[in-house]
């Protein structure tokens, strides 16, 4: 949840839902960007381009949910080459 109110023009602050989920993708992402060259390279192009390093790794933690859901989904390993899309 974001706290906002009327036209809010700060920064925003994520608080509630699981904060142990959040956690661990968190560190799950930030072992992720040492290792994995698709998630480096996502993380070294968002801070290129000029979004604050915090907000990069959260962008690249949602892309791996994403990722995720999708090889769950479809019931497929790990492929660099389709997780680059």
């Amino acid at each position: 949840m974001t706290r906002e109110s009327g036209r809010y023009k700060g920064k925003r602050v994520i608080q509630g839902g699981r904060a142990q989920v959040r956690t661990v993708l968190y560190m799950a992402m930030m072992s992720a960007m040492q290792c994995n060259p698709v998630f480096k390279a996502t993380f070294r192009h968002l801070v290129k381009a000029g979004k604050p390093k915090k907000v990069a790794i959260i962008a690249c933690v949602r892309k791996m949910v994403v990722i995720l859901n999708s090889m769950l989904r479809d019931g497929v390993m790990w492929d660099a080459n389709t997780a680059k899309n």
